[in-house]
């Protein structure tokens, strides 16, 4: 009998969820991760330290907390020394909680890390660029509150899986929609994310893209360039779903501006299974939480309280100030 069974050779619920999840490239299949989430083994090191918290008044605009275990808020010995992770969750821009990604959320946190897993406003509610906006304003907010829960909101690093990262990767490569505060991003890891990917070819973007008058301007390829944060893009070999060609793609773009661009590739793994392999127990079928945890210490320093060597000193948090709907030609590339 493996460790994997229990007694009478019947294997775990979460096991036949991961066969799902595994077995398919649908991105509909982020859905389900809710209930693999509730069924896999988590991070002990790691705890959520504060749920539904509000950054906006719209009831999608919630976030989640967490830290390692052995900090807590008001804990002046613990306060802003941890670097900040904000994942931004996948499932085409019209489906995901953030509760279905507690997995996620403990097991940065278990490296040291204070990570925020916010909510944000879906298809067919809301079309671009909402989304990217909800997900400016809880990065405001992670930048203005993370010292209240252990966190460094000087040093934040954006990241994201499937939709999730596209979110992620506007808010680190186009200033529009942080504007001063982008000076607190640090760095960028994307899980399979979509990047370059006009013209609208599948239901999924035309529903979420399609109305805007230029795709150019709503990808992440568009605005990367020099002056960028570095980035970290991670993709598995058999992704159907989001192709590797906008990992790549992005890279070049990134490395052009003279920016470090990192690129992994994942042999055997798909578009879910690269965000499934951040779960405690399928951390075998692929390296994705080391690399993120190195990479965020590389970038934004360790749990000491002193920015990344070598990274300037961000600016105070700006105060909140509305997202543009138009573009800026001195971003535009």
């Amino acid at each position: 009998m493996t460790r994997s069974r229990q007694r009478g050779g019947k294997a775990p619920a979460w096991i036949a969820m991961a066969a799902i999840l595994l077995g398919t490239g649908a991105v509909a299949a982020c859905s389900p991760l809710r209930t693999f989430n509730s069924l896999v083994p988590k991070d002990g090191g790691a705890r959520r330290i504060a749920t539904g918290v509000p950054y906006g008044s719209d009831p999608r605009q919630r976030l989640d907390i967490y830290a390692p275990r052995d900090s807590a808020p008001g804990e002046a010995a613990n306060a802003g020394d941890r670097p900040v992770v904000v994942f931004f969750y996948g499932g085409s821009w019209s489906s995901g909680t953030r509760r279905g990604y507690d997995f996620v959320g403990r097991a940065l946190s278990a490296q040291g890390f204070v990570t925020i897993v916010p909510d944000y406003r879906l298809v067919p509610d809301i079309r671009y660029p909402a989304f990217v906006e909800d997900g400016a304003a809880a990065v405001r907010w992670a930048r203005a509150h993370a010292g209240d829960y252990g966190g460094d909101g000087s040093r934040i690093v954006l990241a994201g899986h499937s939709a999730g990262a596209y979110i992620a990767a506007m808010l680190a490569f186009d200033d529009r929609w942080l504007g001063r505060d982008r000076a607190a991003v640090r760095g960028f890891a994307g899980l399979a994310g979509p990047y370059d990917f006009a013209p609208f070819d599948v239901e999924a973007s035309r529903a979420a893209f399609g109305q805007w008058p230029d795709p150019a301007e709503t990808q992440p390829v568009t605005w990367a360039g020099a002056g960028d944060p570095p980035a970290l893009l991670m993709f598995g070999a058999k992704d159907e779903t989001v192709l590797p060609r906008n990992s790549e793609a992005l890279a070049q773009r990134l490395r052009a501006g003279g920016v470090a661009a990192t690129l992994r590739r994942y042999d055997g793994v798909g578009h879910v299974g690269i965000v499934a392999s951040l779960a405690r127990p399928l951390r075998g079928n692929s390296p994705a939480l080391s690399d993120m945890a190195a990479f965020v210490r590389a970038v934004a320093g360790p749990a000491s309280g002193d920015a990344a060597p070598g990274t300037p000193a961000a600016a105070q948090p700006s105060a909140a100030s509305p997202s543009p709907s138009a573009p800026s030609a001195s971003r535009r590339r």
